[in-house]
Order: C-alpha cells, then structure tokens, then sequence
C-alpha cells in the first residue's frame, strides 16, 4: 500500500513534468525547469526507499531524494526572486549554489561517514522500507537551517512583494504563497500525521500544478513573451498589455515613459483606476471591443504625436487579452499636416474658382427663369415667392426627424425651386399672356410646359458634375403639377411615384397661386386658401407634408403680409 502511493506520487510528478516540457518554451524561468526536474527525482528516491530491501538500498534511496532536497529550495526561492522581479547578483547565485552543492556532498558519506547521519536503522514493515531511530550529524542541522532559511526569505519576498511591487500580479503571489506554505508543513511534520508515510511527494506533485497555473498567466504578463521582441529591445515602441476585463497586466518601460501613469498602475487592477487611463486606454479599448475596425488612434502629448495601434495578445492561438502598441508618430503627422496645409490651399483655391463659376451658372438660370416670368402676365414675383416659400418648408422639414433630410438635398431643392417653370419659355405668348382663363385647348397647351421644362433644364445641367441636382431639378420642373390621386399631369403619376422634391414644389406652387392676385382673378385670403391646401392633403398633396404646412403657416403669412404692405 505504501509502495503504491509513492508509486503514484512518482508517475504524477513525472507526468507533470512531461506536460511541462510540451508548453515549454523560451521565456519560462530555468528555476521552474529545474523545479520540475527535481521533483521527479525526489519522488523516484521516495519510491526506492519504499522499495528497498536492504540497509544499502535504503541508503542508495536516501541519496536520490536528497540530491532534489537539497537544490528544491534554492530552486523554488529564485524562482520566486525571478516571478517578482527582484534580481540576484551572479556571485550570490554561484554562492547559494556551492554551498547547497556541499550540503549534498555531505549527503553522500550517509553509511560510511557521521558527517550526515551519525547512525541509523533499517527497518521493513508491511513490504516497506524506511530508515528509523536516525541520529544527525552536523550538515543534517545545516540542511535544515537551509530549508528553513530559505522558506523564510521566500515568504519574506512574497510579503515585501505584496506591498511595495505593483507591477507584480496578486494572483500570482497568491499562488507562490501556497505551495511554499504545504510543502514546509509536510516537510516538517508531514510523520507526524501519518506515520512512516512522507507527505513531501504528495506536496511536491501539488504544487508542480500550482507551477503550472503560475506559468499559464505568466504567459500573458509577461510583454517580452511574444513575437515582437526585437522591437521592445529598439526601446523606441510602447508596449502595454491588459487582460478583457480590462485589468492591467503589464508594460515595457518605453510605454511607460510616454504614459508615465502606468507607474502607479498595480498589476491585475482595473484601468478605470487611473483618471488619465479611464479617459484615454479604456476608452480607445471600449471602441475596439465594440468594433474591431477602430484599432487605431492617436493621442498628443507634450510636443509629440504618438499612433496608437490595438490587437488581441494572443498566447500561442489563444487570445487573452488586448495590446496596445504605441509609437512616436510626430514627425510623419507633420509631414501630413504639411501636406493637408497644401492641399487645403488648393482646395480652397479651387473651391473659389469653382464658386464662382457655380454662381455665374445659378445666377444665368434664375435670369433665365426671370426672363419667362416678364412674359407672363399672371406670375409676376411668382419665382422668388415660391422660391421663399419651398425654404420655409425645408426649413419644418429639417425639425422633423420622420423625414431626415440630408443638407445637399435641402440646399438642392432651394435652388431648383426658380427653375420649375422654365418649360413656359416654349409656351406661345398668346397664351402664356392672355388676360382671362384659358379654353380647354389653351390649358392643354399650358400644361406642356412641365415636359418642356424638365427638357430644358436637361440640356442646361448636362455634363454636370453634381448628377444628384441635375436629377432633382429636373424632377421639379417636370412632376411639380402632378397630384397624390393620379389626377395631375404631365404623366399622371400617382403616391409616391411622384418624386418627393416635385411634392414639397407643389404645395408651394399651389399656396403661391392661391393667396396671389392674377389677371384672372382677386388674391385669396390666408384662411381661405389655408382651408383648400389642407383639404388638398391626401388628395393633391402628400399628406405627410400636411404637419410641415401647418407648421409653416404662420411663417408664411407673415411673409406674404410683409409683400403686400411693400
């Protein structure tokens, strides 16, 4: 039974270590290697002691697990000298060394020599070996003085560690803590709870896992663990690295030049701990987490433009949390803004010319439109009217968020608005200056100038850059008459068949005709004519520009007020 629980222990540290040598690679501490060496040993020279069935034998045994005993300790405290980022002088390390070598050497003379064990007995029970009744000799003491001194400096770095290094994770001072702590109690009095049986293999396989937990988030504090190395040892890129919950994990010391916040960040906190982090890191990470397409920004500090580039860090395939890769980009923003400088000069150079020759075009069509207008006796003002009118009306429309007008379009359609009633250029002035009604055949004849129009505004705007205008201007010459119920002309079109600039152009053009005096007939009064468009809504007009009217109203008659008192 006892044979086989020390059997157990062997094959559980062996496989460990197995494990350990398949995630093996480059960054991992040697003393965690050198950990996972020697406690299979120690664990093989429990097994042999186990199974020895002589004096020799046993003695052999005890040799082999103290040639692990004597070098765990060493091993365990620079281990945790190293995962707390304390560095040990080359001579002190050769020291420790030598003196745990003579330890062992004097492990050796265990049979022949008092210098270790002065005397002892052999002794099988229950097809076990063990060595009883042993008097110590003088390195005995020493090697406990060792093992005792050695756990009491490791702890004394965990504790100092704890309060005074931030940039050394909790979690895993925590975890170095524990099996520190189990192994020294089965060391000391692991026979006094169970006796004849050692509680060191099983300690020492037990905290085998908890190295190997150590060594997985290690793999993801430590920055230099990554591809990247050769540009953290340029000391001129910033690396800093935090886990998804955005807890900090570490950065190099270039990152923490440029971002010198990053000093007083303790490892595993929160980001959102720090001000400057809270309002620069976390949010440049909450963009990324929400869209991955945001894995760039840049910041400005002092005189100096940093680009800050973010990705997953990745340990081997795994993600595992988010780096943030800063550069110094000063001098290839200044290029840039050099460059933007130049090109704004030119823009707003072309942008002038090009204005102008906008402005000689508008200004040649709204001749044009008022030329038509001095032909025709029964639109006098017509033009500007209806013009201020279709303003007024985008102007509602942009307050309504049901209709999310875009800006070009509302300034398109103020302009085209003078250009609806082009098509009358082609109208003969027989009709289009006759003083009274038209006959049936007349109105028919009148009504071609829509069709006309939209002709002509064609050929005016071909070849133009800005298709969207081209396209709209046409619509309101051309579809301005045509009514919600089918019932319009040129072409009959019916809901929203008739595009919605000719809509928003028809209800100006109607109230324009309505509260305006013609050859033909007395101005209508503002309730009158308010009275025919509302009842209109749905009918002739579309009804969801029945709101933007009524909104409108009061802004009109105080326009055409303002007309009449001139």
């Amino acid at each position: 039974m006892i044979e086989t629980y020390y059997g157990v222990c062997f094959l559980t540290a062996l496989l460990l270590t197995v494990f350990y040598v398949y995630i093996w690679h480059k960054h991992l501490d040697v003393h965690i290697t050198l950990v996972f060496m020697l406690v299979p040993i120690n664990n093989l020279g429990s097994l042999m002691l186990a199974m020895s069935r002589s004096a020799g034998e046993a003695i052999l045994a005890q040799k082999v697990v103290y040639l692990a005993a004597c070098f765990l300790p060493l091993m365990i405290l620079l281990a945790v000298l190293t995962l707390c980022n304390i560095s040990l002088r080359r001579w002190a390390r050769v020291a420790l060394f030598l003196f745990n070598g003579a330890i062992y050497v004097s492990t050796l003379t265990m049979g022949s020599m008092s210098i270790f064990y002065k005397s002892f007995s052999f002794k099988q029970e229950n097809g076990a070996g063990y060595i009883y009744n042993k008097e110590y000799g003088f390195m005995h003491t020493v090697f406990y003085f060792m093992v005792i001194a050695y756990f009491a400096v490791a702890l004394g770095v965990l504790i100092y560690s704890f309060f005074k290094k931030n940039q050394v994770s909790r979690k895993i001072l925590y975890l170095l803590l524990l099996p520190e702590i189990i192994s020294i109690a089965a060391f000391f009095g692991g026979r006094k709870i169970i006796d004849k049986v050692e509680l060191v293999p099983a300690a020492y396989c037990f905290a085998l896992v908890i190295y190997l937990i150590i060594i997985y988030r290690i793999s993801i504090y430590d920055i230099t663990d990554t591809a990247i190395d050769s540009l953290i040892e340029q000391g001129d890129t910033g690396f800093i690295s935090c886990d998804f919950k955005f807890c900090y994990l570490g950065s190099n010391t270039t990152a923490k030049q440029i971002i010198p916040e990053l000093k007083t960040l303790t490892v595993d906190k929160p980001l959102s701990r720090n001000v400057y982090l809270k309002s620069n890191l976390l949010r440049w990470l909450n963009n990324f987490k929400k869209d991955e397409s945001k894995n760039k920004t840049y910041f400005v500090k002092g005189n100096k433009t940093y680009l800050v580039v973010i990705s997953y860090l990745f340990d081997g395939r795994h993600k595992r949390g988010y780096q943030l890769v800063i550069t110094d980009d000063t001098k290839n923003q200044q290029n840039i803004r050099l460059i933007n400088s130049f090109n704004t000069q030119l823009k707003a150079e072309v942008a002038e010319k090009t204005a102008d020759i906008i402005d000689m075009h508008n200004k040649l069509i709204l001749g044009m439109a008022t030329m038509v207008e001095s032909r025709d006796n029964s639109t006098g003002g017509h033009i500007k009217r209806t013009s201020e009118v279709v303003r007024m009306l985008i102007d509602e429309m942009k307050k309504d968020s049901r209709f999310q007008l875009t800006e070009k379009f509302c300034s398109d359609m103020i302009k085209a608005a003078p250009m609806h009633d082009l098509g009358k250029i082609a109208v003969d002035d027989a009709i289009l200056r006759k003083p009274g009604r038209f006959t049936p055949e007349e109105y028919e004849k009148m009504k071609t100038h829509a069709a006309e129009g939209a002709r002509i505004v064609h050929e005016i705007l071909k070849g133009t850059s800005d298709f969207e205008f081209h396209i709209l201007a046409e619509n309101v010459a051309h579809y301005h008459h045509e009514r919600w119920d089918g019932s319009g002309y040129p072409d009959g079109l019916k809901g929203t068949e008739i595009p919605f600039e000719a809509r928003i152009m028809a209800v100006a053009d109607v109230y324009d005709a309505l509260v305006s005096k013609r050859v033909y007939k007395e101005k209508m009064s503002f309730k009158d004519a308010d009275a025919i468009i509302m009842e209109g809504m749905g009918k002739h007009f579309d009804l969801r520009l029945k709101p933007i009217y009524a909104a409108a109203r009061p802004k009109l008659e105080k326009y055409y007020s303002s007309i009449d008192a001139q």
